[in-house]
């Protein structure tokens, strides 16, 4: 069905068309019997331009005046004949206006450079061209799929002008989807448009009632819409939609030349930059070679870890330090890719020696770092590493002086507490403080003699190392590892247990099992208790072991009164097979909640009525449940004896099912 609006502007354009050669015969034929002076009230008519209503004034005067029928004939075709040239001229005056605005705004949109300008000047002239209460234009926004209002002139309404319209909503989302201009005398009843609640509000904001859009095309692209619209119902004639849709051709051109004009002036600042990065190229180089006579001269003067991070702040106009806590993730990175890494606003560089991680620089607060400075960050932490190797053969000392003082109290050789107060002030060690005492292993797949040796003095070397910087003591015992560390405020065993775990197995690549026992307080005077606290720390060791958690920590206080069960070679696994190994794989085959249940029930003292409410269930599906539970365990589940067993081994099997915790 064809749109009334283009049906009345086809009528309108075939009333405006020349007659048929027929009837133009005939109107010069009576024109030429009609008399002479027939024509000059029409002349002057046409003259002085008067309006057509004007042109019926000599006929009804004729026939006023009761003329001859033949003079009120030739007075008919005459106007007839003057309306025609004068229809022909006014669509010449109309299409020169058009064309001599068209030129126009070429000129003008060649003079503009800037996109906001060029915006503002289209819909400007578009409202002035086709005399409308509006104009405005949209830009397609690819990222999001959408169109959205980009500039308007004579809108009022704030709403409307922030709308984004999806492609195929409203009429300006049609014109975007199908790059076809569409028309409508009234927006509201004309169901060819998808209308939304967004649009509509907007549209019925600004008040507008009939619209006209075109499309802005680059090439096959179409970048735009800009539109032409009326607060009362109008019916836009086909000259009309040509002229908008030439004038947005011209727009779209001169939106294409903004747009290439901003992005070449952007390459030109680029090239500018450039041009200033190569002319500063030299200043760089002469800056990396006084970078690299700045740390050699360090290291020969027997400079340390923090002179080297002070001088590097310098150079770097920044806050450069040595850590082993930078972000474990990040640091990985470093160590794995030999290069510095940006974490947030930090860049951090690994110090490692071999296969082994003995901790980072951190520039702080510098996001951006260019290679250059990048590079000497990665060749700094290269000069600490080699600082901390040099140093290393002399730390050995120290730390053996540290394992025979921690194996003296081990094996508790020396009871005099001043002597002992003074041998671990020289360490820099407090035995008056509160300490926690930690037993490390590695774990992971067994190796060959050598190997193993090897991966046990890494980890020896990488706890003498935390003892160092955190002033206690450690030693190598039983195949593995014991730390003396003291407890800062705030902390727990477990808190250190398991942070000592992430640290030592980041430092050897390799998950290393920490047990500890704590606090342990006036060590001096009592050191019997650091073997005691040894012997339950080992005993925490096993029990994550035999619960499949080894590579994590853990200290007594965590496994509440199976902490004194868990030791020595007990089958556990086979426990919790034997007692709830049924229920456990009913669960894993068929995605029950029969362990749940049985966890609520003990919970509520074996009662269904307050394991229901537990569980928010009804009591005939926990009665249900239970039977269940008979069917797998027995019918005497519930006996003493065996509902105590089965409590235990629901404890062990969800210790044993707890996540690694890191």
């Amino acid at each position: 069905m064809r749109n009334p609006v283009t049906m009345s502007r086809d009528h309108v354009q075939s009333a405006m068309r020349p007659a048929p050669a027929a009837a133009a015969g005939a109107l010069d034929e009576g024109a030429a019997k009609a008399p002479a002076d027939a024509e000059l009230p029409y002349l002057e008519l046409l003259a002085r331009g008067a309006s057509a209503e004007t042109y019926e004034q000599p006929v009804l005067v004729a026939r006023a005046e009761d003329r001859a029928p033949e003079r009120i004939a030739a007075l008919e075709r005459a106007k007839l004949l003057a309306l025609r040239v004068r229809t022909e001229l006014e669509g010449r005056r109309r299409r020169e206006a058009e064309l001599s605005a068209l030129f126009e705004t070429a000129h003008d949109l060649a003079g503009l450079r800037d996109v906001d300008a060029v915006l503002q000047a289209i819909v400007q002239r578009a409202r002035s061209l086709l005399g409308t209460d509006v104009a405005y234009l949209s830009l397609n926004d690819p990222a999001r799929g959408d169109t959205y209002m980009r500039v308007t002139e004579g809108s009022v309404a704030a709403r409307f002008q922030q709308l984004r319209l999806g492609m195929g909503e409203g009429l300006g989302g049609l014109v975007a989807q199908t790059a076809r201009p569409y028309v409508t005398d009234d927006y509201f009843k004309d169901d060819r448009f998808q209308h939304t609640l967004t649009i509509d509000s907007g549209v019925r904001d600004e008040g507008l009632v009939a619209i006209l859009g075109v499309p802005l095309m680059l090439g096959p692209h179409v970048i735009g819409v800009l539109f032409a619209a009326d607060r009362r119902a109008r019916v836009f004639e086909r000259e009309q939609i040509a002229l908008l849709g030439s004038f947005a051709a011209l727009a779209a051109a001169a939106i294409d030349t903004a747009n290439l004009l901003t992005e070449t002036r952007s390459a030109m600042a680029g090239l500018e930059r450039a041009n200033e990065i190569i002319k500063d190229r030299s200043a760089v180089i002469e800056r990396a070679s006084d970078v690299h006579d700045r740390l050699a001269e360090l290291v020969l003067r027997g400079g340390g870890v923090h002179d080297v991070a002070a001088a590097v702040s310098q150079i770097l106009d920044g806050t450069v330090e040595f850590t082993d806590t930078a972000d474990t993730r990040s640091l990985e990175t470093s160590r794995t890719e030999g290069h510095a890494v940006r974490h947030r606003t930090d860049w951090i560089a690994a110090v490692a020696a071999g296969g082994e991680l003995l901790g980072a620089l951190v520039l702080r607060g510098h996001p951006e770092l260019d290679p250059v400075d990048q590079r000497t960050l990665e060749r700094a932490a290269m000069v600490t590493s080699l600082l901390l190797l040099a140093r290393r053969s002399a730390a050995e000392a120290e730390q053996r002086v540290r394992g025979e003082l921690l194996d003296d109290l081990l094996d508790a050789r020396d009871r005099d507490p001043r002597q002992l107060r003074d041998r671990a002030a020289r360490l820099h060690a407090d035995l008056d403080a509160t300490h926690v005492v930690l037993a490390a292993r590695l774990e992971g797949p067994a190796a060959g003699a050598e190997d193993a040796a090897a991966a046990r003095r890494r980890l020896w070397s990488a706890a003498t190392h935390l003892a160092t910087t955190r002033h206690g003591l450690a030693a190598a015992r039983d195949g593995g590892t014991v730390l003396l560390l003291p407890l800062d405020p705030g902390d727990t065993a477990t808190d250190v247990a398991r942070r000592t775990a992430r640290h030592l197995g980041t430092a050897v690549h390799q998950p290393v099992t920490v047990g500890a026992s704590g606090p342990l307080a006036d060590l001096a005077a009592h050191p019997d208790t650091v073997a005691a606290g040894y012997t339950e720390g080992r005993r925490c060791l096993d029990a994550l072991n035999l619960l499949g958690r080894g590579g994590d920590g853990a200290a007594a206080e965590d496994f509440g009164f199976l902490g004194l069960l868990l030791a020595g070679e007990r089958d556990v696994t086979g426990f919790v097979e034997r007692t709830i190994g049924p229920v456990v794989a009913y669960d894993e085959r068929r995605g029950t909640e029969l362990l749940r249940t049985l966890d609520a029930y003990f919970a509520s003292g074996m009662s269904p009525a307050r394991t229901k409410d537990e569980l928010h269930v009804h009591v005939n599906t926990v009665a249900q449940r239970l039977e269940r539970v008979a069917r797998l365990l027995g019918d005497d589940w519930q006996s003493p004896a065996r509902a105590l067993e089965a409590q235990l081994a629901l404890r062990l099997h969800r210790l044993g099912a707890q996540p690694e915790r890191r």
